[in-house]
């Protein structure tokens, strides 16, 4: 049985893993995912019983119940660098004895539904609209420092993981409108936001990718990093998107709440049926 060291696997004084500051009892087979911290409040207030709240850094977690069925939300932060974090050290909770850092044998399933907000690159996704990535392109590097045999898109002479979605949870969001995500490293240059600096690069840029005749959709910063370590961890995983801006158009949602609490709403309603 593979044993992890003090520093491949890190705990707290109370015994709870580093980073989420969680035991392994409260980590619960669905699990909803959000940016923000602020935001687990706007989905853990659907909740019926609130069974532990717990923040530690930018990780904010409620375990809770809506009926019967248990549902934990959990704050990732931004970028896929949060979610390295995050999705090994869930990983490492279900997987791993803490007391020994010895790996256990039987894997609890986990289930990820990103709720998140995005902008569109497209004109066929429009402003407030709730899309679903159906496959998500990494522009960022996290897939770099994994072993992985995901098929590859081209850009600009880089070589960029593609990942889709998870197949069962698809078939629950089907209602939803699929888009082909790009997951960047950063909001201003690495989204192509023409601020202070110049970027290197323009939207029009995504012109150039085709999937199954399909171009990019929406940009945003988790997604694939979530659906790249759900695929090599076993877990299965879906984005929902929010899109809150127009990038072609230069528009932003005159409702961006509203709109984020008809996603939760609406995501919430589904995972009960």
């Amino acid at each position: 049985m593979k044993q992890l060291t003090n520093t491949d696997l890190i705990l707290n004084n109370n015994g709870s893993i580093y980073h989420l500051g969680l035991h392994a009892e409260q980590i619960y087979s669905t699990i909803i995912t959000v940016g923000d911290p602020g935001r687990v409040d706007s989905v853990s207030r659907h909740f019926d019983f609130i069974d532990y709240a717990n923040h530690n850094r930018e990780f904010k977690a409620v375990g809770g119940r809506i009926g019967n069925i248990p549902i934990m939300v959990l704050s990732t932060g931004i970028g896929t660098d949060n979610i390295d974090i995050v999705l090994n050290e869930l990983s490492m909770l279900i997987n791993y004895d803490l007391s020994t850092r010895k790996r256990i044998q039987n894997q609890k399933l986990i289930r990820i539904i990103r709720l998140g907000t995005s902008g569109s690159i497209h004109p066929t996704i429009p402003l407030d609209s709730i899309v679903y990535s159906k496959n998500a392109i990494a522009l960022d590097n996290l897939l770099t420092y994994y072993n992985h045999s995901f098929d590859l898109i081209e850009f600009n002479g880089m070589q960029l993981p593609l990942i889709p979605c998870s197949s069962k949870l698809e078939t629950k969001f089907k209602s939803y409108k699929p888009s082909l995500t790009i997951t960047a490293c950063g909001f201003y240059g690495p989204q192509f936001r023409p601020s202070q600096l110049p970027p290197k690069f323009d939207l029009l840029d995504f012109n150039l990718i085709d999937f199954n005749g399909n171009q990019p959709g929406n940009i945003e910063m988790e997604t694939a990093g979530i659906y790249g370590l759900s695929k090599l961890l076993g877990f299965e995983a879906i984005s929902l998107n929010a899109i809150l801006a127009d990038r072609r158009k230069g528009e932003f949602s005159k409702k961006p709440q509203q709109m984020i609490d008809k996603m939760i709403e609406e995501a919430l309603e589904i995972l009960c049926k």
